[in-house]
């Protein structure tokens, strides 16, 4: 495993819509660990594969349950209102107030390309909502109350 170089805030990367995944390869297999190493490495609990330059739409979280990755993650369902701190690996040394849902429904494929249906609330709800905002091109500091 290795550790990945984090984009920061005015690389280009972070700004694009990621593109979906098509398979899951080897090689993305090997992309998650690393990415898992990283986040672990830079204190944080997830991260999306455009903050370390790749444009695709994977995502992997550890909110303190184990880490885990999710390939082309949706949020099927959105409900309530939380409004809460939060900081972005991205966006060193800076935090905010941000309005997200309190509970989501996310789907997506697993690493084994099984289809998966997260229903989160609490931080994993946040995490998972600020993630796939990096699929799209969105910082939390667009968001910051």
């Amino acid at each position: 495993m290795a550790l990945l170089p984090i984009r920061t805030v005015g690389d280009d990367v972070l700004r694009e819509k990621a593109k979906p995944v098509d398979k899951v390869t080897k090689k993305r297999k090997k992309l998650i660990k690393d990415m898992i190493e990283t986040m672990y490495d830079a204190d944080g609990i997830g991260l999306a594969a455009p903050q370390i330059g790749v444009s695709e739409r994977i995502i992997v979280v550890d909110v303190g349950e184990g880490p885990f990755a999710l390939f082309n993650p949706d949020i099927m369902e959105k409900d309530g209102e939380a409004i809460d701190v939060e900081g972005c690996l991205s966006v060193p040394e800076k935090k905010g107030y941000v309005k997200r849902a309190a509970k989501v429904v996310v789907e997506g494929l697993d690493e084994d390309e099984k289809f998966v249906r997260i229903e989160a609330e609490g931080l994993l709800a946040r995490c998972l909502q600020h993630e796939i905002d990096h699929l799209e091109g969105i910082l939390f500091i667009d968001k910051v109350e």
